[in-house]
C-alpha cells in the first residue's frame, strides 16, 4: 500500500470538481462547527491537477472560517476513470450508513453538552434496558416496571379517554382552534427560527419529526412560542398495511390533541390513501373544524391525483370545513363555498435555489 502524505495546501490552489454531482450544502454548517471544536482532522483529497476528489463540503467550510491552508492528500496512483469511480463511490457508501439507536442515545448520554449543533436531535435513553436474569426470581417490581415503559413507548399515558370519538376507532379528537396562521414553516427549523409569528408544518419525511412522537413532553416549549402548529402528517403510503395506515391516523391525532392539551394552537391535518383509509381517515376531527391538507406530488399521475379529489370530496362531506389549509401548489378542484388558503412548499423552493445557485 503507497505511503500518504499530508501536505497543507494554501486554499485558493485548490479546484472544486465542476461536475461534483453531490449536493450537500446543508452539512457545511455541521463541519464548520466540527472543525471549530476539533480542528480540520480530515483531509480532502485532490488529483494532480489539484482538483478535489473527496472533499468539497470540507472546502466550503474552511472558506466561511476563513482559513488559508487545509490539509490535503494528493491521488497520483488512479486513473481519471479510477478517480471518478473513487469520487463517487465515497459519496455513495456514506449515505449507507445508518445508526443503531440505543448504541448512540448511550454515546449521547456519556456527553456533557449538547450534539445538536452537529445535527444530532436523537434523545438519550432513560433507562437503560432491564436484562430478566438480572431480577431476582421474587421480584414482582419487574412486571410493574417494564408495563410502565410499555405505557411510555406507546403513550398511553398521555391518552384523554374522556377525548376520543365515541366509536370503534376510538380516535382522539383535535378540537377546532378556530384559527388560520399567517404563513407555515418546517419543524425541521422550529428550534432555530428567529420568526415565531408563523405556524409549524410536519410536511416533511417523516424521519425528520419521529422524535416529536418519541419525546413529545420535551418540544412544548419550542412549539409554544409559535401561532400555532399543524398535527403531524406521519404518511399513508398506498403499499402500506392497513394496520400501519391506521396506527399513523391515531398517531398524528393523539400528538396534536396532547399539543393542544398543553395550550398550543393545533390544526389537524388529514391525509388519506385508498378509499378503505376513509372509514378512519377523518375520524377525531369535529364537524366546521379548519383542516390542512397538502398537494405536494398530486399531480404526478392520474391515479395520484384522482385519489387525492376522491379524499377531498369525502372530507367536505364528513367533516364539512369552515377553511382549508393548502400546503403547496394550486389543483383544479371545485371547493364550493369553503374558504381556502394557499400555503407555498418552501422545502422544494429553497431546494431550488441551492440547486442553481
Amino acid at each position: 500500500m503507497k505511503k500518504m502524505e499530508i501536505v497543507y495546501k494554501n486554499i485558493d490552489e485548490i479546484i472544486p470538481y465542476e461536475n461534483n454531482p453531490r449536493i450537500n450544502d446543508e452539512a457545511v454548517q455541521y463541519v464548520v462547527k466540527s472543525i471549530e471544536k476539533y480542528g480540520f482532522k480530515v483531509p480532502i483529497t485532490i488529483d494532480k491537477d489539484n482538483v478535489i476528489i473527496t472533499g468539497h463540503t470540507r472546502l466550503k467550510a474552511a472558506k466561511q472560517l476563513g482559513l488559508k491552508k487545509v490539509p490535503t492528500i494528493k491521488v497520483t496512483d488512479l486513473s481519471k476513470k479510477k478517480i471518478k469511480e473513487f469520487r463517487l463511490a465515497d459519496n455513495k457508501v456514506s449515505e449507507k450508513a445508518v445508526w443503531d439507536m440505543d448504541k448512540l442515545s448511550v454515546e449521547l448520554a456519556d456527553l456533557d453538552f449538547s450534539m445538536s449543533e452537529f445535527g444530532f436531535e436523537i434523545e438519550p435513553m432513560e433507562t437503560a434496558p432491564i436484562a430478566i436474569e438480572e431480577l431476582e426470581e421474587d421480584d414482582n417490581s419487574y412486571y410493574g416496571d417494564e408495563r410502565e415503559r410499555t405505557n411510555k413507548a406507546y403513550h398511553l399515558d398521555l391518552i384523554d379517554y374522556d377525548n376520543l370519538t365515541n366509536d370503534f376507532w376510538q380516535m382522539p379528537i383535535i378540537q377546532n382552534d378556530k384559527f388560520v396562521p399567517d404563513d407555515l414553516i418546517g419543524f425541521n427549523y422550529a428550534k432555530t427560527s428567529k420568526e415565531k409569528n408563523t405556524g409549524i408544518h410536519f410536511y416533511l419525511d417523516d424521519y425528520q419529526f419521529e422524535r416529536i412522537w418519541n419525546y413529545p413532553e420535551k418540544y412544548i416549549e419550542t412549539l409554544i412560542d409559535y401561532q400555532c402548529i399543524l398535527s403531524p402528517n406521519f404518511s399513508l403510503y398506498l403499499d402500506m398495511p392497513m394496520p400501519m395506515k391506521i396506527w399513523n391516523t391515531y398517531r398524528s391525532r393523539q400528538i396534536g390533541a396532547y399539543f393542544q392539551s398543553k395550550g398550543i394552537k393545533v390544526i389537524p391535518t388529514i391525509c388519506w390513501a385508498e378509499r378503505d383509509t376513509f372509514d378512519f381517515a377523518f375520524q377525531g376531527i369535529p364537524k366546521g373544524s379548519i383542516v390542512s391538507i397538502s398537494t405536494i406530488g398530486v399531480k404526478r399521475n392520474k391515479e395520484a391525483l384522482q385519489i387525492w379529489k376522491d379524499g377531498v370530496d369525502e372530507l367536505i362531506k364528513r367533516i364539512e370545513p369552515s377553511t382549508i389549509l393548502i400546503y403547496g401548489g394550486k389543483v383544479d378542484y371545485d371547493y364550493g363555498n369553503i374558504e381556502v388558503k394557499y400555503y407555498e412548499n418552501k422545502v422544494i423552493e429553497n431546494w431550488e435555489v441551492k440547486k442553481w445557485k
